[in-house]
């Protein structure tokens, strides 16, 4: 006799309808609601598993993907986590191209998921030939039976997004959102989420946030790619160098630009205060909505909801490391910041 076992089959099953958690203590001085989407509740702690699972669902269906098929990916590390849990559990190969800028912790992950990993150069133009997007391309070519995600010009990035994070967020706030705050670097989410969300009410305002060293923002204003915009910046998953045509830069009304240094801290200071382990990005967000609101973005009777793409735990050699932080110069006069002390017993 066979007993009911309430069980998931795997960890696909648990793939979005993450929870939306109200902002308490560190949104206290501003106007208005503020709720996190916190998509480190993804089984691979962020909202690209979303992404993964909806293009190599997609890629099985039209047949492209087949049994012993290799995946292929250029990837921060987010991404690439999502399509090697998903390799493991539907049997694939997994190749990656990360750029260098990825934390060690993100490419340890991968490495540990069965993933084979290629670093490239993170500071070099993206038709350079250890760009990773140029490498990605180069192994796709070189592998018989893969496929190449290219998650930055693959409109099925932001379509996921679209019939997943926009529908929840919508049914979540029983439509009272007034505000979306989300990061863009492919641009995926902000562009799918904000789509859903703005056939449901045109009135809603959409605000990426870029970082500084990145063209998106001078982008959306002008329609101009200025170069001499671009220099290296520490965020990643954030911003980019180029314009990837899975963003719809028509569904966002504007960008605001954060620093590597407030986003660090702020993201601290998420943890500190209100208990979520937050990722870089997660503080560029919420240092995003600080400006806005210095700015007069936001009424009293505002419903403001941000993306928070994934999990502190990726970057704990990075903005939680104080070590990190003390080397990028991020413990100044502006930022004191007193190290936690850890206590040996003898």
């Amino acid at each position: 006799m066979e007993h009911k076992i309430n069980a998931y089959n795997n960890l696909l099953e648990l793939v979005g309808n993450t929870p939306l958690i109200k902002l308490n203590k560190i949104a206290d001085s501003l106007k208005g609601n503020f709720y996190a989407k916190v998509e480190g509740f993804n089984p691979g702690h962020s909202s690209k598993d979303r992404i993964a699972l909806y293009i190599i669902e997609e890629a099985e269906r039209t047949g492209l993907l087949k049994e012993g098929s290799t995946i292929i990916e250029t990837t921060s590390g987010n991404t690439g986590f999502s399509i090697a849990m998903i390799s493991i559990i539907k049997g694939y190969d997994c190749i990656l191209a990360v750029s260098s800028k990825s934390s060690k912790d993100k490419i340890d992950m991968l490495r540990s998921m069965g993933a084979k990993v290629y670093v490239c150069p993170a500071h070099v133009s993206p038709d350079d030939p250890r760009s990773y997007y140029e490498v990605a391309k180069r192994l796709h070519e070189e592998t018989e039976g893969s496929i190449y995600i290219n998650q930055y010009f693959n409109q099925l990035n932001a379509e996921a997004h679209y019939h997943s994070t926009g529908p929840e967020i919508w049914k979540q706030t029983n439509g009272h959102i007034t505000h979306l705050v989300a990061c863009s670097g492919t641009g995926g989410t902000i562009s799918g989420t904000a789509k859903y969300l703005k056939e449901q009410n045109p009135d809603i305002r959409v605000i990426g946030v870029d970082a500084y060293g990145s063209v998106l923002k001078k982008y959306h204003e002008t329609g101009e790619l200025d170069t001499k915009e671009i220099y290296p910046y520490r965020i990643e998953g954030l911003g980019k160098n180029l314009i990837p045509t899975a963003t719809n830069f028509k569904v966002i009304d504007e960008f605001i630009k954060v620093t590597d240094e407030e986003s660090a801290h702020t993201a601290r200071e998420i943890s500190k205060t209100e208990g979520i382990f937050a990722g870089y990005t997660s503080g560029a967000v919420m240092q995003a909505v600080r400006q806005l609101n210095e700015m007069g973005e936001f009424k009293e009777n505002s419903n403001v909801i941000m993306i928070f793409p994934d999990h502190g735990s990726r970057y704990m050699s990075k903005i939680y490391s104080d070590q990190w932080m003390n080397d990028q110069g991020f413990f100044d006069s502006k930022n004191v910041e007193e190290p936690q002390k850890i206590e040996f017993v003898k």
